[in-house]
């Protein structure tokens, strides 16, 4: 069996032929500018969900496991937050909470196939304030007035941003902002 879906794999098209051109020549210095230039286009080419992620994390052991989560915000730079605070957010509770908590590095990867656009963002994740992960609560579509003590949200401050467009003749570009 495995024999033939290697075979079946190997002929599924991996992207479509028309995908958008990139110059990382013309990119702004600001990973976030061009993450929002990327995250409108897809908006207009009507990618489902342009906002979900992967978000991977590890244990403190270092046993690591990914989620799909979705976007909730990314604050401007500012001081020693070169690249912006990327923001997303669960329950503490959780196998994520946990696991951030004891080990808060993190991993975010931001998929749009029919662009065969990723972005990747890379760093440590700090707390929010409970003012401002009760206002996420309260701003969830359907959430009941009810608040949850559990809820909280979190900010991912970048220390590499990669974004990496997918070319036909296979030679694909990667253009990546460290910190």
């Amino acid at each position: 069996m495995s024999d033939s879906l290697r075979r079946r794999l190997r002929v599924l098209p991996d992207f479509p032929d028309l995908l958008p051109a990139f110059d990382p020549v013309l990119a702004p210095s600001d990973p976030v500018e061009l993450f929002l230039n990327w995250f409108e286009h897809a908006l207009a080419a009507g990618v489902l969900q342009p906002h979900a992620f992967s978000l991977a994390t590890a244990t403190a052991e270092s046993a690591v496991s990914s989620r799909m989560l979705i976007l909730k915000n990314i604050e401007p730079a500012a001081a020693g937050v070169d690249f912006g605070a990327w923001q997303f957010a669960s329950t503490r509770g959780s196998r994520k909470g946990r696991e951030l908590a004891s080990n808060p590095q993190a991993a975010m990867n931001f998929y749009w196939a029919t662009l065969g656009r990723q972005v990747r963002v890379v760093g440590e994740v700090f707390l929010l304030s409970a003012e401002a992960s009760a206002l996420d609560w309260e701003e969830r579509p359907g959430a009941d007035s009810q608040a949850n003590p559990e809820w909280q949200l979190y900010a991912l401050h970048p220390t590499e941003v990669e974004f990496w467009q997918a070319s036909s003749d296979r030679h694909h570009i990667r253009h990546r902002y460290d910190r």
